[in-house]
């Protein structure tokens, strides 16, 4: 086996991950244990890295849509799904963001573990440092999902986001209800020097 493959267990799931993409750490973990996708949603996993969410989401759902921006995460995503037994419900497609995502798509759920820590410009051209480098102030990628994302949801669906208190969440909460959606913190983890939460966003009504 090639040594620069690390392998991650996770319950029942095994993944294996190449060091040019995102290893499922606390913030994909805490995402998994607040994940609630039920059998028949079609789900949109953007910014997958190595598949983890979009794998333990498959096993509910109708079908998979998982995103990448990085060629070797879309690789290994399908390799995963494969390794796992779920290739047939997942699809994956390379791009940035909502990139890749019909216009008239639309999903029941929709997930993203942003990148969300303050970053140098040059940190954001590596492959590998664009899942987790967020810019200046650690908003650059999250306030372009929140624009983004509502006309991708459907009329009754829900959004998971991942990100950090070091990106100030408020100002996420405040830009999805200037949208018309209604977001909460469902669930947080102190990592460290920060503290990691998800965001759960419905339509209001």
């Amino acid at each position: 086996m090639n040594w620069l493959i690390r392998k991650v267990f996770y319950k029942d799931y095994v993944f294996e991950v190449p060091k040019e993409v995102y290893a499922p750490a606390e913030d994909s973990f805490l995402l998994a244990e607040n994940l609630t996708v039920k059998a028949g949603d079609l789900v949109l996993d953007v910014g997958t890295g190595c598949g983890f969410i979009a794998v333990l989401t498959a096993k509910r759902a109708r079908k998979v849509v998982a995103v990448d921006v990085n060629p070797f995460a879309v690789q290994c995503t399908r390799q995963n799904a494969s390794l796992n037994n779920v290739a047939d419900k997942i699809e994956v497609r390379q791009g940035d963001l909502f990139g890749p995502i019909k216009q008239k798509e639309r999903f029941d759920v929709i997930l993203f573990n942003a990148p969300y820590l303050p970053s140098e410009e040059w940190e954001e051209q590596d492959l590998a440092s664009k899942a987790w480098a967020g810019g200046s102030i650690g908003r650059k990628v999250i306030d372009r999902f929140i624009r983004e994302a509502p006309k991708y949801l459907k009329k009754n669906g829900r959004i998971l986001l991942v990100q950090s208190t070091l990106s100030d969440v408020e100002q996420s909460l405040r830009m999805f209800f200037e949208t018309g959606l209604d977001a909460k913190v469902i669930a947080q983890g102190k990592v460290e020097f920060e503290t990691i939460v998800v965001i759960e966003v419905e339509r209001s009504g």
